[in-house]
C-alpha cells in the first residue's frame, strides 16, 4: 500500500488551469497518473492532442467538452472518455470547474503544429 498525503500533491500552473498530481510514477510510484483539475471561469484550455485516452469526471461546476467534431455540455458528476490522438478543448463554464482525470502514464501533448511533451503532473 501506498499513501499520498495531501500535503505531498504536486501543483502545476498553466494559463488555463491549476493541474494537482495525486498520484503518479513519481509521486506514489501508481502505474496510472491521477490529478485534479481546476479551471477558473473566463478561461479557455486550448486546442490539443493527447496520445492517449483519458477520462475526466467534474467533481463541480460546469464546463464545454470539444473532441474533434463533437462537443457536449458537462456538470459536476459528469464523466467523459476522450479518445487518443483526437483534437480536444475544455472551456470552464460561468463558475468554473474542478475534475478529477487519469490516463496512462508516458503521455504525451501536443499543440498544432507542436512538438510532444510530457504533462509534468502526469510524471
Amino acid at each position: 500500500m501506498r499513501i499520498v498525503r495531501s500535503a505531498e500533491t504536486r501543483r502545476t500552473e498553466t494559463p488555463a488551469a491549476v493541474m494537482t498530481t495525486l498520484a503518479s510514477p513519481a509521486l506514489g510510484g501508481a502505474e496510472r497518473p491521477l490529478w485534479r483539475v481546476e479551471a477558473a471561469a473566463g478561461t479557455q484550455g486550448p486546442v490539443h492532442h493527447i496520445d492517449a485516452e483519458q477520462v475526466w469526471t467534474l467533481t463541480a461546476g460546469t464546463a464545454r467538452v470539444e473532441v474533434a467534431e463533437d462537443a457536449a455540455e458537462l456538470g459536476a458528476g459528469d464523466t467523459v472518455v476522450v479518445p487518443a490522438d483526437v483534437a480536444r478543448r475544455f472551456t470552464p463554464g460561468p463558475e468554473g470547474f474542478a475534475a478529477i482525470v487519469t490516463g496512462p502514464a508516458g503521455m504525451s501533448a501536443r499543440l498544432p503544429g507542436g512538438e510532444p511533451v510530457a504533462p509534468p503532473w502526469t510524471a
